[in-house]
């Protein structure tokens, strides 16, 4: 099921679709962080603004250090000293769809724990955008089960892996870089 998972998510990704599929946190709905008509599209399918930004999945030191301007010292100390997933908002994006670029030029990025993850990402060689699998304003589901029949009939593949898993999943941290350094926790 894991390879079938990541070889029918890759062949969506790769022309443009949407996928659901678990995450480090909550199932989220994704797609490629670098197709702007992608990332319409889950704006379309959450209902949502498109000020209000998404977050993006990553598998690692390099590929972030490919879609931000820089990498600080003090975001690497925070993601070693992170007991949960720590999502980061940086000051300067690039080479991502610029619909999913905040009008500030910032994007939250996510350097991804979860196995599907990890492995999806690194097939794919390109991040993932990921956003909570549920209608902007409704509650975020804690499981499979929960997320509703119009957000799975949206898309354009489930992954099955981990969807009998029956433990509730919370969402990141979030944490705001400053350009001079500092840093904000928002959530």
């Amino acid at each position: 099921m894991f390879q079938t998972d990541i070889e029918k998510s890759l062949e969506i990704l790769n022309r443009g679709g949407v996928i659901l599929y678990p995450t480090d946190t909550v199932w989220g709905i994704g797609c490629d962080a670098t197709d702007r008509a992608a990332v319409e599209r889950i704006y379309t399918i959450k209902q949502r603004n498109e000020a209000q930004t998404m977050l993006t999945l990553v598998n690692g030191f390099d590929m972030l250090a490919a879609y931000v301007e820089d990498v600080p010292d003090i975001a690497v100390q925070l993601m070693k000293k992170a007991t949960k997933p720590l999502s980061i908002i940086y000051p300067k994006a690039k080479n991502l769809a610029e619909n999913l670029i905040a009008n500030d030029d910032s994007i939250g990025i996510r350097i991804v724990q979860e196995l599907f993850c990890a492995q999806l990402i690194k097939a794919f060689g390109k991040p993932l955008v990921s956003t909570s699998a549920n209608i902007s304003g409704e509650p975020t589901p804690g499981t499979f089960d929960e997320i509703s029949g119009k957000v799975r009939e949206a898309v354009d593949y489930i992954v099955r892996w981990r969807q009998d898993d029956r433990q509730p999943a919370s969402a990141s941290s979030i944490i705001q870089l400053k350009a001079d350094g500092s840093y904000k926790v928002l959530r």
